[in-house]
């Protein structure tokens, strides 16, 4: 068994872990990454033609992509890349179904983990531009309860400098989850493994990635507009922003299509289908779903603020030391070496979806695993070396290791 997966931290929502050497793709025989287009879905987007960056590069794209795929062991994955002036990569290799062996395929559903706080976090600070809260409003103002909550603020919450003790990192929840991964759990009863704990540090003192922190900002937006986060998201944010097909469940529910997901965050230590396990315990942490295309479209909303008036997003990305070298975290939001937006990793799946300013570029990937490979997560590796070739001066770092996360023995 090469670890205690029961004391690793649950990763609804963690950002990668990326402090080790990047893997590289140096001596795996080439190979074409997309097999032909079958009835399990396209290998290539629907508007971004094989070839689209040009004969040269995408055939060193191609290889590149898949020798890390094998190396990190990724069952399934597909990489988009939109780079305006420059042309297009959409690319699906592997399995969707380690079972039946079914192609991986770019138009499937995906449960997209951490990225859900910049969802949870827009539709916030929408209220701070309607004048409904403020950020340095104390948590107290609004769920009572809280330790430290007359001066752990919004702010705090946001850019996880609260202090609170992770739920996550509970072993009381790890183990019951992992017990009854399928049981369905509420905002409160998550917090409330946490709560056990004194919290780590004093509010503002440094940076903690903590989901609790996110699950108390979805509870503000029910508290302030009177309305399920589900809805709020949706109606503020997903249909603003011309998403089609992103939303919160409300339990396992899974649109199809979606790839098999695979995870190593078991009790037994083995790797184990997580595709219909309940994502509840994530919540506005990290519970939603969306599609490659979806993420496509909302990577530029995000990194430039179209749902926000321009001093909010100013604010969002204040951006604050993490400890990682080349990633800043602002208000539910992250910068790693120029490209603004987030990952996101639960049991069964990893997704990073980020934006390069200086270039207009898009980067989208979705991975049917979660398992890490020699302590980092597999989407940093993909994501580190598809930008070593397209975007040599701005190499995807990600750099956050969480500290709710436990590793295991």
């Amino acid at each position: 068994m090469r670890r205690i997966p029961r004391r690793r931290l649950l990763a609804a929502t963690l950002l990668v872990a990326s402090v080790l050497a990047p893997m590289t793709a140096t001596h795996a025989t080439p190979v074409h990454a997309a097999a032909p287009v079958t009835a399990a879905g396209p290998q290539h987007g629907d508007d971004c033609p094989p070839g689209g960056l040009g004969t040269e590069l995408t055939a060193r794209l191609d290889r590149t992509v898949e020798d890390v795929r094998r190396q990190a062991g990724v069952p399934g994955l597909v990489v988009g890349l939109w780079m305006p002036g420059k042309g297009c990569y959409v690319r699906a290799t592997g399995v969707a179904d380690k079972t039946t062996g079914r192609p991986m395929f770019a138009d499937t559903h995906v449960r997209i983990g951490s990225e859900t706080k910049t969802f949870t976090v827009t539709a916030l600070l929408q209220l701070v531009d309607d004048g409904k809260v403020r950020l340095d409003d104390p948590i107290d103002d609004y769920v009572r309860g809280v330790p430290n909550g007359d001066r752990i603020t919004l702010r705090h919450l946001a850019e996880m400098r609260s202090g609170l003790f992770p739920y996550t990192a509970d072993p009381d929840f790890i183990h019951d989850l992992l017990s009854d991964p399928k049981r369905a759990f509420n905002p409160w009863e998550v917090l409330s493994y946490g709560y056990r704990h004194p919290n780590t540090f004093e509010p503002g003192a440094t940076f903690q990635y903590s989901n609790s922190n996110l699950v108390l900002l979805g509870l503000v937006v029910e508290k302030v507009t009177g309305r399920r986060l589900a809805d709020v998201i949706h109606d503020r944010v997903v249909r603003p922003a011309g998403l089609r097909h992103t939303f919160l469940p409300k339990g396992a529910e899974f649109p199809e299509p979606h790839a098999r997901g695979y995870t190593d965050q078991t009790l037994s230590g083995a790797v184990e289908d997580a595709t219909d396990w309940n994502p509840s315990w994530a919540w506005a942490a990290g519970g939603m779903i969306s599609t490659l295309e979806d993420l496509r479209r909302w990577a530029p909303v995000l990194a430039t603020g179209k749902l926000l008036k321009p001093e909010t997003q100013a604010q969002r990305l204040r951006m604050l030391p993490t400890g990682f070298p080349g990633t800043d975290y602002g208000l539910g939001i992250l910068r790693t070496n120029g490209w603004i937006g987030h990952n996101g990793s639960l049991p069964g799946y990893e997704t990073v979806t980020v934006y390069l300013p200086s270039q207009k570029a898009t980067l989208v990937l979705i991975l049917n695993t979660d398992a890490l490979v020699d302590g980092q997560e597999p989407s940093t590796l993909v994501a580190r070396a598809v930008t070593s070739v397209v975007t040599p001066d701005n190499v995807y770092a990600g750099g956050i290791t969480p500290r709710d996360r436990t590793p295991g023995r």
